[in-house]
């Protein structure tokens, strides 16, 4: 755990995962989108730039409201997980381009946690 998290008597391991996976995946999310759009063309396309947007902002408040123990975060753990998915989905879609891969593999990382938080235990 994070030294600075460790005095938080809300956070345990699986949820301080799921904050770090959170965070990790916005900012790859931010990252990847201006990646997309230096490229252009079909990297640049409105449906994926909103998805890479959606997964961001979404991982952006789940963790937030983690953070505060707010009761809200388990539905939009849920909700963070879908749209990680649909993020995931979209960028394996550049096989061959590193950036994508890897914003895919950190939405990958994210949807298990935010499941468990979420309270749905799919596999």
């Amino acid at each position: 755990m994070s030294h600075h998290l460790t005095s938080v008597e809300h956070i345990d391991e699986a949820m301080h995962d799921c904050i770090t996976n959170c965070s990790d995946c916005h900012d790859l999310c931010t990252a990847t989108l201006q990646h997309c759009l230096q490229r252009g063309g079909e990297h640049a396309s409105a449906e994926l730039i909103r998805t890479l947007l959606d997964c961001a902002q979404t991982c952006d408040i789940s963790r937030d409201l983690m953070l505060r123990a707010s009761p809200l975060h388990q539905l939009y753990c849920r909700g963070c997980a879908h749209a990680c998915g649909s993020c995931a989905s979209a960028c394996e879609k550049f096989p061959d381009d590193p950036v994508m891969r890897e914003c895919a593999e950190a939405c990958r990382r994210c949807i298990e946690t935010c499941r468990e938080m979420g309270g749905d235990h799919r596999h």
